[in-house]
């Protein structure tokens, strides 16, 4: 058996841990169940994995990730034909060219809103991070900042519509949809 160079395992899996989230929504946006997804996701890790150096260049380990579980979910779908709640070949086509338009815009919105938090004054970035960790919650910060709870949803309802119009106008400026 070739044993891979560490370097090349590192590189991938990087570029899989960083993908990972939006190729598993892709694919379970694709097929019916929970667990058809994660059959289909072990498929193509072990194909990702096996193909990596394949890969010309590693800027496009997404669209290449996203070309193998199509296939993947296409083969699946085969072998699970005689099934009759399937989606058609044509349906699941267009299906998965809509979850990966949708996915590009959900990586552009996560991009534009850590742009759009960083824009924050401090303290704010900081009440927002903390509002949405799970560790703490709203009263214990309003106790600890001497204020009540509303005044702290407050502040957090006028962060987020400050986050949501800039995260709306970066797109636009880069002519993204909103």
């Amino acid at each position: 058996m070739n044993h891979p160079e560490p370097e090349q395992h590192n590189q991938f899996l990087l570029l899989y841990v960083d993908n990972e989230e939006s190729l598993r929504g892709y694919v379970r946006s694709l097929l019916p169940t929970l667990e058809d997804a994660r059959e289909v996701m072990q498929n193509t890790a072990a194909i990702l994995w096996k193909k990596f150096d394949q890969l010309d260049d590693p800027e496009n380990f997404r669209r290449w990730a996203f070309g193998v579980a199509r296939f993947e979910v296409l083969s699946y779908r085969r072998d699970k034909a005689r099934d009759r709640h399937v989606f058609s070949e044509e349906l699941l086509m267009q299906l998965a060219s809509e979850a990966e338009k949708i996915s590009e815009q959900t990586m552009d919105e996560i991009r534009a809103l850590k742009i759009c938090l960083n824009k924050l004054p401090e303290k704010k970035k900081a009440l927002v991070s903390e509002a949405y960790s799970d560790q703490i919650k709203i009263n214990e910060i309003a106790k600890r900042e001497g204020r009540s709870a509303m005044s702290v949803y407050k502040v957090l309802h006028r962060a987020r519509m400050a986050l949501a119009d800039c995260v709306q106008n970066t797109l636009q400026a880069e002519g993204g949809s909103v």
